[in-house]
């Protein structure tokens, strides 16, 4: 006879945990530049849409697959379509996405710890060097935080649900907030800062096309971890008690919310340190931002409130960044290791340690891809370009394969579990959820329009990342 299903203690503990995965590196950087570039309010408006009216049906669908089922993404599938392959292999791509996910944040999270332990030594100065960021990842130092990240994570998921992943995320998502807050002050207070509130809030929608429409979607859908099981794990550690409609809409307006703010910190301090900053030269990549960009911007603070106040800054950007992505990474191993605990019955120790063995083998070869060894540097090519270790991962596993698994759940919640069974899953826990306009929304986007976009979003990926053509250019 298995063991009960492991739960969250709280309702809060699971919004903050699921929270806590939807807030990453992408919240901190990528989103507010997107915006900033992109049409600034116009495009804020656009996301909040999606958001609202594409990202939320698909969340509400893949918790109500792990509650109904008390299972991960692979047990899920199975238990509610035994013995049909083609949605078990949809199962297996739930569990392998977030798996190779996890090596590539792992290494990103990596380079995160770095920074940070260099800056509370007192090398802001030398982080600002626009040199320092190759150097530091084809050096060896990498792979001693490596295992201090490995170290984190397994502390964190090695105490289960309810006192590993619900104490953390009790503890790191409040510090993540009340940091991100007390910078924003700060930062507001400095000259110019406004110039860049103006940027990032004022609507172009003059710079809004299709391309940056499906810019915004795929911000959106990638934000809040939607296509990689995590909140089908999460939702299967949910009681039939809890209102996942409710839980739900606050993990999103969360997210949205942390993204927002995070706005008004990196682009008010960027025009502080550079009242001409130019938005068309702003990196699209947070790695981009965060470890070449960033650190000129802290060092630049030394000219009003010293080396010290700067490096604190910076330590404290570091801390908050470091907060979201370990919370992040922390969910999206649990993924496959709910399903090995699910699919061979050992322990959470034992499964543990089979997948960080693997994850920090794939994250070390993984990490020699950007220039130390010639073998992972120039691993394949493809769409007129060499290709990476690292950039077949991204590509593969966060650009191509999440729309795909977003699609799949959609499919299947509506046309293989049938919808009625969806809704009495919701219906569950929340009362005032049962044939409200929200639930009659819910039902009809889910089974028309939405797979539409997914399947769209899927194509012109494929088309952009593997034949340099995208459908919307």
């Amino acid at each position: 006879m298995s063991a009960p299903r492991e739960q969250f203690g709280s309702r809060l503990g699971f919004i903050l945990a699921a929270a806590g995965s939807a807030v990453g590196i992408g919240n901190m950087v990528g989103f507010p530049v997107a915006a900033t570039k992109n049409g600034g309010g116009a495009f804020l408006l656009i996301y909040a849409l999606f958001v609202a009216f594409v990202c939320l049906p698909v969340m509400l669908a893949e918790m109500a697959l792990g509650r109904n089922t008390q299972k991960d993404p692979l047990g899920s599938y199975k238990k509610l379509a035994p013995g049909d392959g083609k949605w078990a292999i949809a199962g297996w791509l739930s569990v392998i996405t977030p798996f190779m996910i996890a090596v590539f944040y792992t290494v990103i999270t990596v380079w995160i710890i770095g920074y940070l332990f260099h800056i509370v030594g007192g090398d802001l100065a030398l982080l600002a060097d626009p040199d320092t960021f190759g150097n530091f990842i084809n050096s060896y130092e990498v792979f001693i935080y490596m295992a201090v990240v490995g170290a984190i994570v397994f502390l964190i998921l090695q105490g289960g649900v309810k006192e590993g992943i619900e104490k953390a995320a009790k503890i790191l998502m409040p510090a993540l907030f009340i940091m991100l807050v007390g910078l924003v002050i700060f930062v507001l207070t400095l000259d110019n800062a406004f110039a860049g509130v103006e940027y990032y809030l004022v609507p172009d929608f003059s710079k809004i096309n299709a391309s940056v429409v499906s810019g915004a979607l795929s911000q959106a859908f990638f934000s809040l971890s939607l296509g990689m099981g995590i909140m089908i794990t999460y939702g299967s550690y949910l009681g039939r008690d809890n209102a996942v409609p409710g839980s739900a809409k606050m993990v999103a307006l969360t997210d949205t919310a942390v993204a927002f703010v995070a706005g008004l910190l990196v682009l008010p301090a960027v025009f502080s340190f550079n009242p001409n900053t130019n938005t068309a030269e702003l990196s699209d990549s947070s790695v981009g931002m965060i470890f070449t960009f960033l650190p000129k911007i802290f060092l630049a603070l030394q000219t009003t409130i010293g080396y010290t106040g700067a490096s604190i800054v910076a330590g404290l950007f570091f801390l908050l960044v470091f907060f979201a992505a370990i919370t992040s990474l922390v969910s999206i191993i649990e993924v496959p290791n709910a399903a090995l605990m699910g699919e061979t019955g050992m322990n959470r120790k034992k499964a543990l340690v089979i997948l960080g063995v693997l994850i920090t083998l794939l994250a070390v070869l993984s990490s020699t891809s950007f220039g130390m060894l010639d073998f992972t540097t120039n691993f394949v090519h493809y769409a007129n370009a060499d290709k990476s270790v690292f950039d077949v991962l991204v590509d593969v596993f966060y650009d191509t394969i999440l729309p795909l698994n977003g699609l799949l759940v959609c499919i299947f919640v509506i046309y293989r579990w049938k919808r009625a069974r969806f809704n009495a899953e919701l219906d569950a826990g929340d009362p005032a959820y049962k044939g409200s306009l929200f639930e009659k929304y819910v039902d009809f986007s889910l089974g028309t329009f939405i797979p539409v976009i997914l399947l769209l979003v899927f194509i012109n990926t494929v088309a952009l990342k593997y034949f340099g053509a995208p459908l919307v250019g």
